[in-house]
């Protein structure tokens, strides 16, 4: 046995055995079952919250489509012809949709995580284990797995590529300058301590984030660089192709536009007059709907909840396939008819489906975050651990959906990898900012003392280990843009050459961290 290994065998030798969880999440009689049988029951509620939050993704994914496409009227006087001249701006900006909606949007998870175990933790010197250690693990699994997925989405030989480089650049800057000032914070300034004005200064990067970003999109002088930008769809998400709707029982179906205006196109299909009276169905492609619909599609939602056949499966040719797809949609269904009781994402632009997906994303975390207590609680794994891989993992689901809708829907790749980026920022800035500010200010006020980090040479650690593997991803998207011309897609060969390595560095990163913050590897 060489020297490393009889460390290593002496280390795990050492590990104190946890005593036994007398802690539950429903009932106290949990704690009778056996440890093992306990922590296989919290897995699965585990990955079935992850499935929850999948499913609600996309829904807050079309919501924001739809605030992003509201307009305003603006009207002008031509000054030679003096007529007045109407026309329609788009109220947000591209650049600051994609950090503030997409990119925090889909961090809520992990930012309601972190709130929560501050909260919990109020009135300790001690901060919370699992939020800085999910958000590192968070911004690993954004960066490496998710553009292992993106790269692979477009069709054989299709290419997508960010058609605004620059402010790429100026978010990709933030984003590493996030993980840097998380690094001085922990070993340089202030060692094993956060202070008020630290954690003041980690919220106030996020506003400079969105004013660098829009200043490089408007290209103030002085503030942004110097790079032209590429050709831009003028749409965020292409309108959907809409087609003829044929009711399935119905051959003389037809399609008509009931409402068309400069902003929205709606179209309902219905067939013939029956004993059954008129049936009216939504076609793919409409994207606002007028007040007397409302009730209708909100109806719709709570129908198609509780449909365990979808299309797909129908045309599905083998009993296997159909089997799988029909337990699918039975696991789905109680979520589907929970998340039901949001409104269409048509109404109020889309404002109030979206507000209310990221209550239900709260309210999953927080399951969340009891269920990751319980499994450290009866398995003994380090909360760290558990931390920046399962739970890291999980509630960076819908980091992964949403970058893979934009990866198939938009014609470029600004969306899918500016999701990547600005969300490892808004983990640093507000994930972790927030959650420290609350522990902070609290301890300042009632203790006159700064908050202590536990375990934060094993988070610095992990912050090096990934400042390593993501020059090596970021090396790879510069070396295809300059070969191939685009960050995603490309021949598959090359698109699954991309994506096997991409997972690698994840892989990399897990196991290390892993073995520094269970005190078997030493810096």
């Amino acid at each position: 046995m060489t020297l490393v290994h009889k460390k290593i065998f002496e280390r795990l030798s050492n590990v104190p055995r946890h005593e036994k969880c007398e802690s539950y999440l429903l009932f106290s009689e949990e704690v009778i079952l056996g440890d093992g049988f306990r922590a296989a029951l919290y897995f699965l509620g585990l990955a079935y919250c992850f499935i929850g939050l999948s499913a609600i993704t996309a829904r807050f994914f079309r919501s924001m489509e739809n605030v992003v496409k509201h307009t305003r009227k603006v009207a002008h006087m031509d000054p030679q012809t003096k007529a007045q001249i109407i026309r329609y701006e788009k109220v947000w900006n591209y650049t600051i949709a994609d950090i503030t909606l997409l990119a925090f949007g889909t961090s809520f998870p992990q930012i309601s995580l972190a709130a929560i175990d501050a909260i919990q933790n109020i009135g300790n010197l001690y901060a919370g284990g699992l939020g800085p250690g999910t958000l590192v693990g968070s911004a690993a699994f954004d960066l490496f797995p998710i553009h292992a997925v993106c790269v692979v989405v477009p069709k054989n030989g299709e290419l997508k590529k960010i058609s605004d480089i620059g402010v790429w650049l100026v978010e990709l800057f933030w984003s590493f300058w996030a993980y840097v000032w998380l690094y001085i914070i922990l070993e340089v300034w202030t060692p094993n301590v956060v202070t008020l004005w630290e954690a003041l200064l980690t919220v106030l990067q996020f506003g400079f984030l969105l004013i660098h970003a829009y200043a490089q999109d408007k290209r103030w002088p002085y503030l942004s660089l110097p790079l032209k930008r590429s050709e831009r769809p003028e749409e965020w998400v292409p309108e959907e192709v809409v087609k003829p709707l044929v009711n399935e029982y119905d051959e003389h179906s037809e399609t008509v536009a009931i409402n068309e205006d400069a902003n929205q196109n709606i179209f309902y299909s219905f067939p013939a007059p029956s004993v059954d009276g008129i049936v009216y169905e939504k076609v793919p492609g409409s994207e606002e709907v007028k007040d007397p619909h409302v009730f209708q599609l909100w109806k719709e939602q709570f129908v198609d909840a509780v449909k365990l056949e979808s299309p797909q499966s129908r045309k599905f040719n083998t009993t296997c396939l159909w089997l799988a797809s029909m337990f699918w949609q039975l696991l789905l269904a109680p979520w589907r008819l929970l998340f039901a009781f949001v409104p269409p994402y048509q109404i109020a632009y889309g404002w109030i489906a979206f507000i209310g997906s990221l209550i239900f994303i709260t309210g999953i975390a927080y399951i969340v975050s009891k269920l990751t207590d319980l499994i450290s609680c009866v398995t003994g794994i380090n909360a760290y651990v558990i931390a920046f891989t399962a739970l890291a993992s999980g509630t960076s689901w819908p980091d992964l959906v949403a970058s893979k809708i934009a990866a198939e829907r938009q014609l470029t790749a600004d969306s899918a990898i500016a999701n990547i980026t600005c969300s490892n920022s808004v983990n640093i800035y507000m994930g972790i900012g927030i959650p420290w500010l609350i522990d902070t200010a609290y301890n300042f006020i009632v203790y006159k003392e700064p908050l202590h980090i536990q375990n934060a040479e094993g988070l610095s650690f992990s912050l090096l280990v990934f400042f390593c593997t993501s020059a090596g991803c970021i090396a790879v998207l510069v070396f295809r843009r300059l070969t191939l011309g685009a960050e995603l897609g490309g021949p598959r060969i090359w698109a699954w050459t991309t994506s096997v390595y991409f997972m690698l560095l994840w892989i990399i990163f897990v196991v290390l961290s892993s073995l520094k913050v269970s005190g078997i590897i030493y810096r």
